[in-house]
């Protein structure tokens, strides 16, 4: 259990749930505080290629207080993941000394602001994802395609890009229409968005004038995606 502080600039208005996406820039977090544990992230097994690495934890915020739940597995129907829909994950959670940065826990609160506009639950899922390509890879962030997650919200924050071209986040009325947004998320961009209001998807990355480039995010997801029997 931690003590979570509720800085004033993160305080959002009252206000209905998203109209739109938000996409912010959150200067108050030190991205370099965060990037360390990006290179101890174990390969996730679920995907052939070897070029994507991950962690998860859940969280709940109660009053002032960030409170890890016990470990819990992943899992989401073929419904919105056509890829590995079925199939419970099981990830490593995220490494204490990452848990413990206030800059860590500053991300939580803001997204936990917009949870509390969208969603009338106060867990929060947080994926530790980085992908990577070589010279001989291009690395896929969203290996399922253009999909949905089935959950209220989703929020990606940008903590690094090193030595590629490509991840561009996109934004989807539909499946079929022109994306409604485009954006490489920069080191530090924090992009939010209703899930039932947009599919979205993320661009392979590719490297440039390295022999491995990556792409480091956390996805905050508000709430988490439970095996049925959880």
């Amino acid at each position: 259990m931690l003590n979570l502080s509720k800085p004033t600039e993160f305080t959002k208005p009252e206000a209905n749930c998203l109209a739109s996406y938000v996409l912010e820039m959150l200067t108050a977090i030190n991205v370099d505080a965060l990037k360390p544990s990006f290179t101890r992230l174990p390969e996730d097994p679920y995907l052939e290629g070897h070029y994507r690495f991950r962690r998860l934890s859940h969280f709940q915020v109660m009053g002032n207080r960030l409170i890890q739940m016990p470990h819990r597995r992943l899992f989401q129907s073929k419904q919105y993941n056509p890829l590995l829909g079925d199939v419970i994950r099981e990830y490593a959670e995220l490494e204490d000394e990452l848990i413990q940065l206030e800059d860590f826990q500053r991300l939580i609160w803001e997204f936990f602001q917009f949870c509390q506009l969208c969603s009338d639950s106060n867990e929060i899922a947080v994926h530790q994802i980085r992908t990577t390509a070589s010279s001989q890879q291009l690395g896929n962030p969203a290996p399922e395609g253009i999909h949905r997650d089935g959950v209220d919200l989703v929020g990606i924050f940008s903590v690094d890009r090193y030595g590629i071209d490509g991840g561009e986040t996109h934004l989807y009325k539909t499946k079929t229409d022109p994306p409604a947004f485009s954006k490489v998320l920069n080191p530090g961009e924090f992009l939010v968005f209703r899930d039932d209001q947009y599919f979205h998807y993320t661009s392979p990355v590719k490297t440039v004038d390295v022999e491995q480039g990556t792409r480091d995010v956390f996805v905050l997801t508000c709430p988490g995606l439970f095996p049925p029997d959880a």
